[in-house]
């Protein structure tokens, strides 16, 4: 059963949504046909402006300047992004397609015929930021495990099966299954952006309006059309919870005052004290480097910074680890071209100078994070122990 167009009444406005799958070389043809069917005023599009660039000029990622990354504290952002871009490459060369082909043939027929395009989705480093806000710890782990697992994921898909997920029962029962699984997720990723485009499409200008998504959000933004709300509150990041600002510093000053507390009863225990802060922390962190592949050097600076960043929630040894592996193995051009290709094997992932530098900074990280509770254990269970 071929895909068929939305047809919506919003207001006096004819709204015609158009599903797609963003690898699919049957969806751009869709687009292309309904476009020049119906003439429409506006072009909606599901993109935000930062994709929109990147898909209008994909060279634009060559320059790109891993320092500011890791700065700017995007690292986790700009991998997990990575990795989205690379599956939809790998299934995309699968079928003999394009990524995001739908999405640059509404962009060109809006162009060519001077409509107005409308770039309606939410910034996606705000979608990631309230997603990964409103995820529990154990939701976390169970999240990363699964984004790395898809890395290296080989199973193909047809073009006939990615017609048949287009189906709107398809479409639910697929969507159900990931509320089970992550509700949180589903929620910021599916429900909050299905509404953001309901907003913007039925706010564009003019009275005939062609919409192009991903055929998951049809089913959403159908059913938020002529609902009302106030859209600036999907664009708000949930600050941190108070525990976890409290929790962030409480920490670090029960490790410090229970080392001083070992040098006030016995300066040879309180000496033992601080060696094992200094290396569990800095191997554990160290570890994190070398597993990354970092070089000798990131590796031994990571040792050195760990013990003393730990005990700052505002400074991260990853972040020092990572500024001198992109310093002593800077990213050549070759390195951002090859990105898509090499997140998909495991020689590729590792001699990548670009996920090298990111993984030396999350890798250091977690090292560093867990070097903390394991030496804060240590410490004070020794206490305890001379109580």
């Amino acid at each position: 059963m071929d895909i068929e167009p939305v047809k919506l009444e919003y207001e006096g406005k004819q709204i015609t949504l158009i599903p797609t799958a963003h690898v699919s070389k049957n969806s751009a043809e869709l687009v292309s046909t309904v476009i020049d069917e119906l003439q429409p005023d506006t072009i909606c599009i599901e993109l935000d402006q930062s994709r929109y660039e990147s898909l209008k000029d994909p060279e634009k990622f060559k320059n790109t300047d891993v320092v500011k990354i890791i700065k700017e504290k995007k690292v986790g952002y700009v991998l997990a992004n990575l990795i989205l871009g690379s599956y939809q490459k790998k299934l995309a060369k699968h079928l003999g397609s394009q990524t995001g082909n739908e999405m640059m043939v509404a962009m060109k027929k809006a162009e060519e015929s001077g409509k107005n395009l409308v770039l309606a989705d939410r910034n996606i480093q705000t979608t990631f930021k309230r997603c990964w806000r409103k995820l529990t710890a154990k939701d976390k782990i169970k999240l990363i495990n699964v984004i790395v697992s898809s890395i290296f994921e080989d199973e193909e898909i047809s073009e006939e099966e990615l017609k048949n997920l287009q189906q709107s029962h398809a479409l639910t029962a697929a969507l159900d299954e990931i509320g089970k699984v992550f509700p949180n997720v589903a929620e910021v990723l599916i429900t909050e952006r299905d509404k953001y485009l309901a907003y913007k499409i039925k706010n564009a200008p003019g009275n005939n309006i062609v919409a192009v998504m991903g055929a998951a959000h049809t089913i959403g933004v159908q059913k938020h059309i002529n609902e009302n709300y106030d859209i600036k509150e999907l664009d708000e990041i949930p600050p941190k919870s108070t525990f976890s600002k409290i929790i962030g510093w409480l920490i670090p000053i029960c490790i410090v005052l229970l080392i001083v507390l070992s040098f006030s009863k016995d300066k040879e225990i309180g000496m033992q004290q601080l060696k094992t802060w200094i290396l569990f922390n800095g191997t554990a962190s160290a570890l994190g480097a070398l597993l990354a592949g970092g070089h000798i050097i990131s590796i031994l600076v990571a040792f050195v910074v760990a013990p003393i960043t730990s005990l700052n929630p505002l400074l991260a040894a990853g972040w020092f680890a990572g500024l001198t592996e992109a310093y002593i193995r800077k990213p050549t051009v070759e390195d951002f071209q090859k990105v898509s290709d090499d997140l998909g094997s495991f020689k590729g992932f590792f001699s990548n100078r670009v996920l090298k530098v990111l993984m030396v900074v999350i890798l250091a990280n977690l090292g560093s994070t867990i070097g903390t509770f394991v030496s804060g254990l240590s410490i004070f269970s020794k206490i305890i122990e001379k109580l």
